[in-house]
């Protein structure tokens, strides 16, 4: 199926090629020249991404195939309401569909959004999840060839997606936040994973973009994202955007605050390093809080709760985590001299960790000896960092370098402190207990991970306030849908006898998007083949079978039928 609007020929030397056929000039492209050994010469796999415009020889009419390898260039607009594809990948779609009801996802956002809007948010977060992509320009494409939740699966075009964007205010993205907490079980002890990252802004002038700490440096100016989700029920619960120059560990406090607002009262935190701190820790004191928080570094008070419980579980049966391959202990005291309560400390000592770490602290050593071995017989300031493993002779009366020698007790130190972690918790439990708890933040980190690769949400393209708030609102909705998928697919993963690589997310959608509807000679729209075996082993995942694909996909047939003839 070719689109209706023309591009231009990729110009890619040794890549793209024409064969013609009656009339028409068909462009090929090549993905790959695969040696054959026994013709003693490469064979070329390749592609027809478009056929060459009858009017300019430099230009194309593309096809879906030309979207999948190239999509990521921007491309004119498809008009809105045009003859959508004849292949209509329905696969991924009915899974978050089926998501979305589930947790009545439509029905709160029609009461901010209303309806018609509604449909469109809705495909907008289906979008970011399946394409991977943010970009509003290349939305039309992703509406051509997948249903839709807009009315009559109407296809907007990308200045509409623009103009929507805009037009979202912050009452309406409050209101569902608000509600979407006001549903969750308040009676319930829950433990809330909360961690932030950060994001590059490409655009102008905007309120909350500021010079940061990127994690992902790209000399652009950035903004704060962090999420607070609930570990017990695995869902993600609400989430903050706060100006870049702001660190963790200062924003804390305004998310427990936060929280209470929520009605969160039974909880506790899992928090990591960067939140450690004694202020914050005395806040949710006050606040009434639990926490479970990994220590932040090897601190001489770290140093000494390790030294002092060494070679007293390590390797000894009854403190094995096995789960986790890890050695664990708890012991009670404060964590500050000037601390009014004890805390739990558990002290946890892993053989792979330690191997790791003693491997890096090696070649840490190694290329700081190399580096000051060149500079022997040279004058030259070097570091703190150096100075802390090496001391350095060097002529007083012009400082040139003669010699670098270890430190080696300064390095033995570090060496015996290899394979050993802290977590400090403020309520009693044992070491496994806690450990557990802390390694429930995987599915956050997770989420995270997925937000910037899978969501396509790495950077924001956007001109204005509204827009960057719309975009990460509808980033929001998706990583619930996104969550879920994979707390499911995880769960059922754990029942099989193997671990299939194609249980992801990425992998499970790539799998469900093959599952499609063709639109034959007399119009209507039918399942191109039988659901596969791989694809029975996702489905199962999300409680649905081969029955049920082929049911919701006469229903889908019978709406676009339905939506053709009133489009007549």
């Amino acid at each position: 199926m070719y689109l209706n609007f023309e591009v231009d020929i990729p110009k890619i030397p040794g890549k793209i090629n024409y064969v013609k056929k009656g009339g028409t000039v068909y462009v090929r492209y090549v993905l790959e020249r695969v040696y054959h050994p026994e013709k003693k010469y490469n064979v070329p796999e390749q592609r027809i991404i478009g056929k060459r415009s009858e009017n300019n020889p430099d230009r194309m009419l593309p096809n879906e195939t030309f979207v999948k390898y190239f999509g990521g260039q921007e491309m004119p607009e498809q008009k809105a309401g045009q003859t959508r594809s004849s292949c209509l990948r329905i696969g991924t779609f009915l899974v978050i569909q089926k998501i979305l009801n589930g947790y009545k996802l439509p029905e709160i956002l029609e009461k901010y959004l209303g309806k018609k809007e509604t449909g469109l948010f809705l495909d907008l977060a289906a979008y970011s999840l399946i394409s991977e992509n943010n970009a509003a320009q290349y939305y039309p494409s992703y509406a051509y060839s997948h249903p839709l939740f807009t009315k009559q699966m109407h296809i907007y075009s990308d200045l509409k997606v623009s103009d929507f964007l805009a037009e979202l205010t912050d009452d309406q993205r409050i209101g569902f936040v608000n509600e979407w907490n006001e549903n969750r079980d308040h009676r319930e002890k829950i433990y809330i994973s909360y961690d932030s990252t950060n994001k590059n802004c490409q655009a102008g002038d905007m309120r909350f973009i500021e010079s940061g700490h990127p994690k992902d440096d790209r000399g652009l100016p950035v903004f704060n994202y962090s999420i607070a989700y609930d570990t017990y029920n695995k869902e993600p619960l609400f989430y903050e955007q706060y100006p870049g120059s702001i660190v963790d560990i200062s924003q804390l406090q305004y998310m427990l605050k936060k929280a209470e607002g929520y009605g969160y009262k039974k909880v506790g935190f899992i928090l990591d390093r960067g939140y450690f701190g004694r202020e914050n820790i005395q806040y949710m004191d006050e606040c009434g809080y639990d926490f479970v928080i990994m220590v932040k570094g090897m601190s001489e008070s770290v140093r000494r709760v390790i030294l002092e419980n060494k070679g007293e579980f390590e390797n000894i049966r009854k403190y094995n985590i096995r789960k986790y391959k890890t050695f664990g202990k708890t012991i009670k005291k404060k964590l500050y001299i000037s601390d009014e309560k004890e805390r739990y400390f558990h002290i946890y000592y892993s053989d792979q960790k330690a191997c790791a770490e003693h491997e890096q602290i090696e070649a840490k050593i190694d290329r700081m000896t190399k580096y000051l071995n060149s500079l022997k017989g040279e004058k030259a300031t070097v570091g703190d960092g150096y100075k802390k493993y090496f001391k350095l002779e060097i002529y007083e009366d012009d400082g040139t370098i003669i010699c670098a020698r270890e430190r080696t007790e300064v390095i033995q130190e570090e060496i015996d402190l290899c394979g050993y972690f802290v977590i400090v918790t403020s309520k009693q439990m044992t070491a496994e207990e806690a450990l557990e708890l802390y390694k429930s933040r995987d599915v956050s980190e997770k989420l995270f991970r997925g937000d910037k690769s899978y969501l396509g949400n790495r950077s924001l393209r956007v001109q204005s306030d509204e827009a960057a708030n719309a975009k990460i609102f509808v980033e929001f909705v998706a990583l619930i849908v996104r969550s879920r998928m994979y707390v499911l697919l995880k769960d059922e993963m754990e029942k099989l006898d193997k671990k299939p690589n194609y249980m992801t997310v990425p992998a499970a959608i790539r799998e469900l998007e093959k599952i499609e509807l063709v639109r034959q000679t007399d119009g209507k729209y039918r399942m191109d083949h039988a659901v596969t075996a791989t694809q029975k082993i996702i489905l199962k995942a999300f409680d649905m079978d081969a029955d049920q694909i082929q049911d919701k996909a006469v229903g889908l047939s019978r709406l676009l039928e339905k939506y053709a003839e009133e489009g007549k």
